[in-house]
């Protein structure tokens, strides 16, 4: 599908109107500083272009519940948000280390799987995950990986040198503007994207710095847009972002790099202090439906953790190792666990240096 012409619960919004009007006005209809409990009302808070366009309108139709659906930009800012304290959303959107971070720091509920019948759909290897045993506090939502986006030519990329190294210098890049590029940099020097140790996170920031006459952008999960625009020719970015746009220019390609690199999943959670926890556990629920999960995956384009729902999509889709990768290819991946704040702070310091340099 044109991504030109996707919707969100919040109108004629995707992430290329997000660029022009500017993610402050775009983040959707406004809570007010405490949403109050509404036995028909759902608030949630999630990144753009992630959901089917008619999955809202449906969970509408079929329950009576009205949707005040909001968007971030990054796992940094949408924490940050309810770290302060929930402003009255329901249910929100994170990846597996922030998922971990958040159940650190005391902001989720548990989940009521009394309430979620449809978990049984959930593939059994995503059913019970590190991050977050039994799924007692999220439900997975889409799983990926972080890769190569490129245009096709005569040296297309299939390591990670070929884009920190200096193989393409007359060419231009972008990469992901947070500590996922540092991890990705990791890997390319053949260190887990879980190091603790200073000397290997230095020299990851190090790579980057070096490789930075020919990034062009530190771009903030926009890498896609500016791969099919001809900004610039490869980009760092997420799987099915690129995979979105695979579908409006048939020279646009991902490539999961030789080397392996950062596994994630990406679940959705119920903040503590959410006003409408009933419908919250409703949504999901609705969510983990195998049709109706089979209908965003087959739009968002990223790895389904559903197994009833992985059934009923596309064999393109489901034989398409961009999207699901091979088991030899993801068995050199690794997940980022969360290992405190001590350790963030080094990540933290690192990128900063990289983005200062």
């Amino acid at each position: 599908m044109n991504r030109s012409l996707r919707r969100t619960a919040t109108g004629a919004l995707n992430r290329r109107t997000l660029l022009g009007a500017g993610l402050a006005a775009a983040a959707g209809t406004a809570l007010p500083s405490r949403a109050r409990a509404d036995d028909q009302v759902l608030n949630v808070y999630n990144w753009d272009t992630y959901i089917g366009s008619e999955t809202i309108s449906q969970f509408t139709e079929a329950t009576g519940i009205k949707v005040r659906y909001d968007l971030f930009a990054s796992n940094d800012e949408m924490f940050a948000k309810l770290r302060e304290g929930n402003p009255g959303y329901d249910v929100v959107f994170a990846t597996n280390n922030w998922v971990e971070k958040m159940i650190v720091a005391g902001m989720l509920d548990e989940m009521d799987h009394s309430q979620l019948p449809n978990f049984k759909n959930l593939d059994a290897k995503f059913a019970d995950p590190a991050f977050d045993p039994q799924c007692a506090h999220s439900i997975p939502y889409f799983w990926g990986t972080i890769g190569i986006g490129y245009r096709k030519g005569d040296n297309d990329p299939t390591k990670w040198a070929d884009l920190f190294g200096e193989k393409h210098l007359d060419e231009k890049m972008s990469v992901l503007n947070d500590s996922y590029t540092l991890r990705c940099a990791m890997k390319y020097l053949g260190y887990s994207v879980n190091t603790k140790d200073e000397k290997e996170i230095d020299a990851a920031a190090q790579v980057l710095i070096q490789a930075k006459p020919w990034i062009k952008a530190f771009a903030p999960d926009t890498g896609q847009d500016l791969l099919i625009s001809g900004e610039v020719d490869m980009c760092l970015e997420w799987s099915g972002d690129i995979l979105q746009v695979m579908a409006e220019d048939e020279e646009l390609n991902y490539v999961l790099p030789e080397e392996g690199s950062v596994l994630w999943t990406d679940s959705m959670l119920v903040p503590k202090g959410a006003p409408n926890r009933g419908n919250a556990f409703k949504f999901i629920n609705f969510i983990l439906d195998a049709k109706v999960g089979a209908e965003i995956a087959s739009e968002v384009k990223y790895a389904s953790p559903n197994a009833a729902a992985k059934e009923l999509l596309p064999a393109e889709d489901r034989d398409n190792a961009a999207i699901y990768p091979s088991p030899e290819a993801l068995a050199k991946c690794e997940t980022i666990v969360y290992q405190g704040e001590s350790v963030e702070t080094l990540y933290e310091t690192a990128m900063t240096r990289v983005l200062a340099a």
